[in-house]
């Protein structure tokens, strides 16, 4: 049986400018992963992403690289309750 689970994903660093939100993205689409990604003022880049743990896992460990040209410094992951309500990853802002 899968286990389900939904996450926070705060990364700090270079992340907005260098195809952060586009290659999440494509990743999390990969992984059928859903949720969405934006920059933040301060710029960080948050993701909220619902799917398998082991997918998100996965997620979580590209965040700590990102594209080629990002600079990932800090990623904070918080567990949230599992919703169900999301329908597809796509990029907000």
């Amino acid at each position: 049986m899968n286990s389900y689970k939904r996450v926070k994903i705060t990364v700090k660093g270079k992340v907005q400018g260098v195809w952060y939100r586009q290659s999440t993205l494509e990743i999390a689409t990969k992984l059928d992963i859903k949720g969405w990604v934006r920059n933040l003022h301060n710029g960080d880049v948050e993701i909220t992403a619902e799917g398998e743990a082991e997918a998100l896992e996965s997620l979580i460990e590209w965040c700590k690289k990102g594209p080629p040209l990002a600079v990932v410094k800090e990623v904070n992951v918080v567990e949230q309750s599992y919703i169900g309500d999301l329908t597809e990853f796509q990029i907000t802002r």
